[in-house]
């Protein structure tokens, strides 16, 4: 860490770049504002797309053939395109059309949505890594499935699914950023906006790029402990 940061600060200090906080320091509240709504946003999605993804894990191994291929659709549909196109196709054409006036209750959805795919996945692969023999002994045992997942499958699955699930909780913060494309007043549109007031580009910037890592890092901190906590 100590070398990354003689390193940035070896870039910054050759920079031929006068800084002017000043004017953006004028423009704090509106950095504030944006921080906290893209921290409701993400924490929101965050959320749904876990309860998401737990639908569509399971819908994958139902009995049930069109809940299976219903399933296998939106993964493959939602994974197969890029997030902008989706955000720009259900607000512009989905939203509209059925009446939700909300952009920030659509964004939050959109962003669910989006990471759901990715979170069903996760979970997916987790639990078919657990050995058959749990699966058979637990049944052998007498257990419903209920039981089986609650108390056998899934507290293995999830020490297994862990990391990948950081990583994926940490991109949804990183992609409400693109909720901007739909006049979101999330910390990145924010700083945009400053920036074509102020026509202070790294100043805007870089308090952008602090706030997201300030947003990001709890998740991959907080997971660790989990992770130790669980071994």
């Amino acid at each position: 860490s100590f070398l990354i940061s003689l390193s940035i600060y070896m870039m910054f200090s050759n920079m031929s770049y006068n800084f002017n906080w000043s004017q953006v320091y004028e423009y704090k509240q509106k950095f504030i504002n944006g921080f906290i709504m893209t921290f409701i946003i993400s924490f929101f999605a965050l959320i749904l797309s876990f309860l998401i993804g737990l639908f569509f894990a399971y819908a994958q191994n139902s009995k049930l053939i069109m809940l299976r291929f219903f399933a296998r659709f939106y993964i493959e549909l939602i994974r197969g395109t890029p997030l902008l196109v989706q955000i720009l196709i259900f607000f512009y054409v989905f939203a509209n059309n059925l009446g939700f006036e909300n952009r920030y209750i659509v964004g939050t959805f959109i962003l669910a949505i989006f990471s759901g795919a990715y979170v069903c996945e996760i979970i997916r692969a987790a639990i078919e890594s657990i050995e058959k023999e749990q699966f058979e002994t637990s049944l052998s045992l007498g257990m419903t499935n209920y039981q089986m997942y609650r108390y056998i499958i899934f507290p293995q699955a999830f020490k297994r699914m862990l990391p990948s699930l950081t990583g994926q909780f940490a991109s949804i913060i990183k992609d409400s950023s693109l909720l901007s494309i739909i006049a979101i007043s999330e910390f990145t549109m924010n700083a945009q906006e400053v920036d074509s007031i102020t026509y202070s580009t790294l100043e805007s910037y870089i308090p952008l790029a602090i706030g997201y890592l300030i947003l990001t890092y709890p998740i991959s901190y907080y997971t660790k402990n989990l992770e130790k906590k669980i071994k």
